[in-house]
């Protein structure tokens, strides 16, 4: 079958209809939005980058994002209570060019990371979570101090188990439980520095995406190309890309690096 941007529009809509929810259609951006009627918030999908990921996952690529659109409505039903609910903040990590407000132009709760990487914050809410913002803020009375160091607490309580893997004489290390927490792993200082006296080469990591972290003991020159060859395929593949890129970990701070891969 030939996928067009008429097919998979009707596709979405009969897999999103609902009577509280209502559909528009930008012909020039070619966007399908889905909004709910009782909140007037919504979610905008771009139907080109959909038909190239259908290409190649076909149904798999139509299931993904009706699972989002779905959560995603739910989660901005739903009303956020921070007090007594200190278990479900945390940190998350995101790409330097991810979105600095949410839709009515109120700005998301943000802290610096690197050159590559931001750190927004999210309430946990089951099956998905929601960002943090200053619309939150101010309703709960909660300072943007009180929530970074909440979160940080709690990403350190998150389990840390690891597979391994050994390519041309590295050893890399996989920390990946689909918790939609695993690359804000890369914030637990006190991890990182367990994982650093393993390590015999150079630390490098990688967040190519929101559901995985790797690790790598760098022993040789053929391992920069195979984290950087990695990094892009779970970079390309995942739910939520954050960065291709790596980084090098010395003295507690990461420092991106871009790595010229030679060998395929």
């Amino acid at each position: 079958m030939k996928m067009d941007s008429k097919i998979m529009r009707r596709k979405l809509e009969e897999r999103l209809a609902a009577s509280d929810r209502e559909f528009s259609y930008d012909r020039e951006k070619d966007q399908l939005r889905i909004e709910s009627k009782l909140t007037g918030k919504g979610i905008t999908v771009s139907l080109p980058g959909l038909i190239a990921k259908w290409q190649a996952e076909k149904e798999k690529a139509i299931d993904e994002i009706v699972y989002y659109v779905q959560e995603g409505l739910l989660a901005m039903e739903d009303s956020i209570v921070l007090e007594d609910h200190e278990r479900r903040i945390f940190p998350v990590i995101r790409s330097a060019s991810f979105p600095v407000e949410a839709e009515e132009g109120i700005p998301f709760l943000i802290e610096e990371h690197t050159a590559e990487t931001k750190i927004y914050y999210a309430y946990d809410m089951g099956k998905t979570y929601r960002l943090i913002d200053g619309r939150i803020m101010e309703k709960e009375g909660w300072s943007a101090n009180r929530i970074k160091e909440i979160a940080l607490f709690n990403v350190r309580s998150l389990s840390t188990p690891l597979k391994e893997d050994q390519v041309a004489g590295n050893i890399f290390y996989f920390l990946n439980t689909n918790d939609g927490y695993d690359a804000s792993r890369i914030l637990n200082k006190g991890f990182l520095n367990d994982m650093e006296k393993r390590i015999t080469g150079t630390m490098v990591l990688a967040v190519p995406h929101q559901d995985v972290l790797i690790i790598a003991d760098i022993r040789n020159d053929r391992g920069y190309d195979v984290i950087a060859q990695m990094a892009m395929s779970f970079f390309t593949n995942g739910r939520v890309p954050v960065t291709a890129l790596s980084f090098l970990y010395e003295n507690g701070e990461l420092e991106p690096i871009f790595i010229l891969g030679k060998n395929k």
